[in-house]
This record gives C-alpha cells, structure tokens and sequence, in this order.
C-alpha cells in the first residue's frame, strides 16, 4: 500500500491501518496522516488530536483546505483524552515522539483504549519501555518494522488485545525488549545499521565515563547497565 505525500516514516506507519477502520491519530503532526488516509480512501474516519495550539490550528486548516470536517475531527487536547466514550475507535496511532512519552499517554489513557482493536506506535527512542508497557497491560505485540530514513532509524510496534508474552517465548526476553522481538529474528539492514551505530556511540560514552575524575555509585551503575546492553546487541549482531 503506497499513500501519496507521506514521508518513508509515514509510509510505513500507513501498512498497519486495517482498511475502512476509524483512526486516532495522537499528536497528529498538522493531520498530515489522517487526511492522506481517507483521502486515499482506506480508512472511514479519524480523530486528530493535537496537544498545542498551533499544530491544532493547523491540522484544522489542513482539514478545511480539502473539506475533510465530516470525515477527519481536529481536537485538542492532551494524549488519549480527546477520545469519547461514546464513539468506537478501530485503531490508534501514537508517533514521532520518545518511548517514555508514548508509554505516558497510554498509561494516563488505558481506559479510553478498552475498545480500540489496534495499537500503532512509533517511539523515536527507548522503544523498550513501550514494549514494557504492552507486555505489562495485555497488549499482544503482533508485527514490528524498522526502517531508515537518513540519517534516522524507525521502529514501528503494531500491538493488538491478546496474550502478551507469546512473542517472547523460547528468546531472550531481555535481549527481545531491547531489540524487538520480531526485528532481532529478522535482522534487516536497517536493524542492523541502527545497533551497529549505536554500539559504536556506547562505546564512546563508556570511554568518557572511564576517564570520570569521580566514580560515583550512580556512575557506575550507568556504566554496567550500558556493558549489559553492549553484550546484548554484540550477541545478537
């Protein structure tokens, strides 16, 4: 599925929205998503909410120019609260932004997702702590993708109600959290350039703490939780 004007990042996010479903696209980005979504006819309707001022001004623009108000509703508020109780969402869409703020916007939201069907969800960082939350909520990690746009590498994490642990079976759980544990099965070129990368920035920042004039308690608990990641990707690299 191609969606015309949408970024390599957005492409890859567009694969995972089942067709005719009614979207939540949290942090919206200007509805830049939504819109090419239904214009492109696959999906029915969505919610576009955006947090600040300007952004929501503008996805309200946006959605004006190509006369989306039936389809595409711009709100503003913070995270999940900008869903209805009244209203069934099929999917919801949380990108662009940092796994701990992602893992955020679910938590102070969980009761505002016990009919969505479908999670999409693309953390810039610490990818590991949305993966936590999945797991520690009953929501079943079904497919995940990484890509590249340079110089930036993309994950994408599509999570659906179910049993929670299944894709962490017979694997390293701890190496599966850090790294996904579909994307370190299938080790692409894209994973594999992002971890490379990152080992080599470890690396760096493991000699800056060596070279510490003071070897602080909280130091060198940093430093064994980095050898420990370090371990972890050299393994499965």
């Amino acid at each position: 599925m191609y969606v015309e004007n949408l970024s390599p990042r957005l492409q890859a996010i567009a694969k995972h929205i089942p067709s005719g479903a009614f979207i939540a696209d949290i942090g919206s980005d200007h509805a830049h998503l939504p819109l090419a979504l239904w214009r492109s006819e696959i999906i029915s309707r969505a919610i576009a909410g955006e947090y600040k001022q300007g952004p929501y001004a503008s996805a309200i623009q946006n959605v004006q120019r190509f006369e989306g108000e039936q389809q595409i509703s711009v709100r503003k508020g913070n995270g999940l609260e900008v869903l209805s109780s009244t209203e069934e969402v099929d999917a919801v869409i949380i990108a662009g932004m940092g796994g701990e703020l992602i893992r955020t916007i679910l938590s102070e939201g969980n009761s505002s997702l016990q009919d969505v069907k479908r999670l999409v969800l693309q953390p810039n960082v610490s990818a590991d702590s949305v993966r936590s939350w999945l797991i520690e909520n009953g929501w079943e990690l079904q497919t995940e993708e990484i890509i590249q746009d340079a110089p930036y590498f993309y994950e994408i994490l599509v999570a659906s109600p179910g049993q929670p642990d299944r894709p962490y079976q017979s694997i390293n759980k701890e190496a599966a959290l850090l790294l996904g544990p579909y994307l370190m099965k299938e080790k692409n070129a894209a994973f594999k350039a992002k971890w490379e990368r990152e080992y080599k920035n470890w690396q760096r920042v493991l000699g800056e703490m060596e070279h510490a004039a003071e070897k602080t308690t909280q130091l060198q608990e940093k430093r064994a939780r980095l050898l420990e990641k370090m371990k972890i990707v050299k393994e499965v690299l």
